[in-house]
């Protein structure tokens, strides 16, 4: 049994990366209420290691108003859902340029589950292999760079990391991936 019910759901605004819903509730106690949510299409995050460290993008968050340090990530256009390692593998190709030769799925993250609906993958991606980035037109600005492990850890205890996805995903690696650095 849901602890909430949906009386009823309107879309509000939608574009090519998402919609926002406006859904009529009603509580397990009978109490009506609103939730609004952001749908968009699942994620993925790759965590590509190599050397005792980590390939990094760098881009500008136009909503932070900031450039930020990340993981690779990304989502299929048009809000569509598919393969998760697909999708890990298109973005760690089109935002660095480098394959994986061993990929091994390390979790599953929601967003931000207060408001949005959108949840992710997160794959370590090891064997890497340089190529050719071919990045979208709102990533032009980006830029990758290896960091050691611990200059990424600097990074995260100093705030230059402030992407949760990363920090989450750091997580992850330290949790599942132990084994590849001792």
């Amino acid at each position: 049994m849901k602890d909430i019910k949906t009386v009823s759901s309107r879309v509000v605004y939608e574009n090519a990366w998402l919609s926002v819903r406006e859904d009529a509730i009603e509580r397990a106690d009978g109490s009506p209420g609103i939730y609004s949510v952001v749908d968009k299409g699942n994620y993925a995050v790759v965590v590509p290691y190599e050397n005792d460290g980590f390939w990094l993008v760098e881009q500008y968050r136009y909503p932070m108003g900031e450039r930020s340090w990340e993981f690779p990530m990304g989502t299929y256009p048009d809000r569509r859902t598919g393969d998760p390692l697909e999708l890990a593998r298109r973005e760690l190709l089109e935002e660095t340029g480098l394959s994986g030769g061993r990929w091994e799925l390390l979790g599953e993250l929601w967003c931000v589950p207060g408001f949005s609906s959108q949840s992710g993958h997160v794959y370590l991606a090891t064997e890497l292999a340089p190529g050719e980035h071919d990045r979208e037109p709102e990533e032009q600005d980006m830029r990758h760079q290896w960091f050691s492990r611990q200059d990424v850890e600097k990074m995260l205890r100093d705030g230059t990391i402030k992407d949760a996805q990363t920090i989450a995903c750091y997580g992850f690696f330290l949790l599942h991936g132990s084994r590849l650095h001792k």
